[in-house]
């Protein structure tokens, strides 16, 4: 059948290119999804008060926020392949926009911990709707020569998304520096309450559009044929072909239903090679996927660069130009994955993010080396009725805290690593040369789960009974010369290269490898579940991003993601196949009987 729709009219081109630019929004919003966190988070950290217990922040609750995203996409990637099977595709990606439209004034407008909770977990539940459901409806909306410009577009305009929020953290960021000047304490915190509320609002429009966009094209047109609405897969298909292509689709489909009739391919065990092979191979590329530590480092992208020396102005530059590197790779990506392959491009951007990686720990190590743990002084000014501490942290208690040593009149940075009984947490790290950071606070409500069903999810050894009663004990308290700006730029520059490696090769081929492994039958399902797994090792590394590097350095975290790297490596070298110019029967038929 000839898939090239060169012959249709210009109102069919036309209402395709609407198609994919729909599907693009999607897209964007996933990006938007992801991005939006890392220019707000700083802004967040330094401003925001639970209303209701009057706390502020600490480094648990901002990697649950950071991670609620994803622990949404974790929920609803486990019920999107089914409930767009039942739904429609097309109720679907109306249903995750206005998920998406909801979230932002219960975000920008929180008071509550809760309530960022509950606005962050709507976005991610967007998100792992929009994950599923739009390559779902690309696959069976776009004809075969048009699908890997389709998938090529939903990731393009993803990284779009994540260069728009990165913009958009960028400009509040710049506004921020200008009142900052003024030298005003009360000012420069109203600017940076409002510049976090704002980021969040301004990604408002998309969602909207996306909305709209979703009323206006038509439902896939497989999914209605399979609910036997023959008539409406018909005239969806004809608003994108001729009548004659049209025609000859549906007579596959039909064939295909007669197949599936007879009974030839329902009896088949779902445990055979061509179903259990590709799905084990396309689940370990997608835990890999993650574990390369994207998601967390265009998370926090501003706070590593701020921690590696540069300045918050320049540090949200970085994060803009991150983004910009990510989506003009992306361009490269989407050129090559045909012309080299899946499997070259896997294997080449793999070996990339090994290198840089180990070059990003190296730098952070050079300086992580340095620490020095006061944890006895500080543990002296837990007062002692309350078992609590405040401490604001300067130049002049860095002096106190290191018995009047210095390192060489560089600016530090602290992180206390705490404990009551079974429970632990770690503050973020406090730079001594930041006249607008906030005294450190560490009280038990803020370390303790409320209730024991948290608890176990928390911790389930620990008891929590005990640990309300339990003294504070400080466990570390490292504090750490702040590199030079040099290595902050040196810093930047290697996640450049991180990033461009990622694009090329992971960004790209990680949706090729969900559509083109999974074979027809279990495709929806096998997605939804292999998309779970991702969005479950995602979620993790997030959650427990902020305590590790407060407790053991960054440079623990890069080699954690470059060692996992390797062994996406060795995948994608010796055990994926190369799927370039292959239709799904012939991959298929590769993992049935290991044919070449």
């Amino acid at each position: 059948m000839n898939n090239n729709y060169s012959g249709t009219s210009g109102t069919k081109v036309g209402y395709n290119r609407f198609l994919l630019l729909v599907a693009g929004l999607g897209g964007l919003l996933y990006g938007v999804d992801v991005g939006i966190i890392s220019g707000a988070l700083p802004y967040l950290e330094a401003t925001f008060k639970d209303a209701t217990t009057g706390q502020t922040l600490n480094s648990g609750q901002l990697s649950l926020i950071v991670a609620a995203v994803l622990l949404g996409s974790v929920i609803s990637t486990l019920f999107a392949g089914v409930m767009a099977d039942f739904f429609g595709r097309k109720k679907m990606m109306i249903v995750s926009g206005l998920l998406f439209v909801l979230s932002i004034p219960i975000i920008s407008l929180a008071h509550s911990f809760d309530l960022l909770m509950a606005g962050r977990l709507l976005q991610g539940i967007s998100g792992g709707f929009i994950g599923v459901v739009i390559p779902l409806y690309l696959a069976e909306c776009l004809g075969a020569s048009n699908r890997g410009k389709g998938t090529g577009i939903f990731q393009w305009m993803l990284t779009l998304g994540i260069v728009a929020a990165a913009l958009i953290g960028l400009y509040f960021s710049a506004k921020v520096d200008e009142i900052s000047k003024l030298g005003d304490a009360v000012k420069i915190f109203a600017a940076k309450d409002v510049a976090w509320r704002s980021i969040f609002w301004v990604s408002l429009p998309p969602g909207i559009l996306f909305v709209i966009g979703g009323f206006l094209v038509t439902e896939s047109p497989r999914w209605l044929f399979r609910r036997g609405k023959i008539n409406e897969a018909r005239t969806a298909l004809l608003r994108s072909r001729s009548s004659e292509q049209a025609e000859m689709e549906l007579k596959e489909m039909a064939e295909v239903a007669t197949a599936k009739s007879t009974g030839e391919k329902i009896k088949e065990s779902l445990l055979r090679r061509k179903y259990v092979i590709p799905f084990l191979l396309a689940c370990a590329i997608l835990t890999c996927n993650q574990a390369t530590g994207i998601n967390s480092v265009i998370g926090y992208c501003s706070t590593i660069l701020i921690q590696a020396g540069l300045g918050d102005k320049n540090a949200h530059f970085c994060n803009f130009l991150f983004t910009l590197v990510n989506f003009l790779a992306t361009i490269i990506a989407v050129v090559l994955v045909d012309r080299k392959g899946r499997k070259f491009l896997l294997s080449l951007g793999t070996a990339g993010i090994i290198v840089s990686m180990l070059c990003t720990g190296l730098l952070f190590r050079q300086t992580e080396t340095l620490r020095v743990d006061v944890k006895d002084a500080v543990q002296t000014q837990v007062v002692a009725t309350n078992q609590t501490l405040s401490l604001a942290f300067n130049s002049e208690t860095t002096s106190n805290l290191l018995a009047g040593k210095t390192f060489g009149g560089q600016p530090a940075t602290l992180v206390i690593v705490y404990s009551y009984g079974d429970y632990h947490g770690a503050t973020t790290a406090i730079r001594s040369d930041d006249v607008t950071a906030k005294s450190i606070e560490i009280t038990r409500e803020g370390c303790l789960p409320a209730n024991k069903v948290i608890s176990f999810f928390k911790n389930p050894f620990a008891n929590l009974d005990t640990a309300k009663t339990a003294p504070l004990k400080i466990d570390h308290a490292l504090i750490t010369p702040v590199p030079s700006e040099n290595n902050g730029w040196l810093t930047a520059v290697v996640l450049f290269v991180f990033v461009s490696f990622f694009a090329v090769g992971p960004g790209v081929c990680v949706w090729l490898a969900l559509t083109e492994l999974m074979p027809t039958r279990i495709r929806s399902n096998g997605m939804s579940f292999a998309l779970l797994i991702n969005q479950t090792v995602s979620t993790t590394i997030a959650a427990v991003f902020l305590p590790t590097v407060g407790a053991h350095g960054y440079s623990t975290m890069f080699f954690f993601f470059a060692s996992s790297t390797v062994v996406y490596f060795i995948i994608a070298f010796f055990f994926l196949p190369e799927t370039k110019g292959k239709t799904l029967e012939e991959i298929e038929e590769y993992f049935e009987g290991g044919k070449k």
